[in-house]
């Protein structure tokens, strides 16, 4: 689906499809840097990480690992509770693994806070953050974030995984999604 497909939802696209892409190929390439030679597992965070997971995993030029984790804090809300559930944990070990957390957006940081609080007690070499979007101005907590695509105003974005309702998450750019669409 493109920004046509949903233009009276939108308010103003972000960033293209053509934009994402590049800049995912150029985070693969500092993390191809970054993890020569270890062994990494990259941690998809469901449901919205999945476009940037794929795209970023097939960017990649090293040998990875994948697994993924569902966690919630927004119920169907267009703001983080900050209230964390794991809906689906891990399946591998993290034991000595260098472990990046795949995210598709950081909001206020507390879900993803207490995350990598989380999967840090469970024994890895390292646990570092890619995300493709990250919101300074909602910010709550500080939280070191390795890799970063792209800064963005404190707007509620749909497209590229990110989700209204499970709406729009095919949409193939990202948008900010006007108001009277969820209020």
């Amino acid at each position: 689906m493109d920004s046509q497909d949903v233009k009276d939802d939108l308010e103003e696209v972000l960033f293209t499809s053509e934009q994402i892409q590049a800049r995912t190929k150029e985070l693969a390439e500092a993390i191809d840097r970054d993890y020569a030679d270890k062994d990494v597992l990259i941690v998809g965070v469901l449901k919205g990480a999945v476009m940037v997971m794929a795209d970023l995993s097939r960017a990649l030029k090293s040998q990875i690992a994948m697994d993924w984790m569902a966690v919630s804090s927004y119920g169907s809300g267009t703001k983080s509770s900050g209230v964390v559930r794991i809906l689906k944990d891990l399946d591998a070990d993290l034991m000595n693994r260098h472990v990046l957390i795949v995210e598709d957006i950081i909001d206020s940081g507390l879900t993803l806070s207490w995350l990598k609080a989380n999967l840090e007690s469970r024994g890895p070499a390292s646990v570092e953050i890619c995300t493709l979007l990250r919101k300074p101005e909602a910010a709550k907590v500080s939280i070191d974030v390795k890799y970063v695509g792209f800064d963005i105003p404190n707007k509620f974005v749909v497209g590229y995984g990110l989700d209204f309702a499970e709406k729009y998450r095919n949409l193939d750019c990202i948008g900010i999604l006007a108001p009277h669409v969820y209020e």
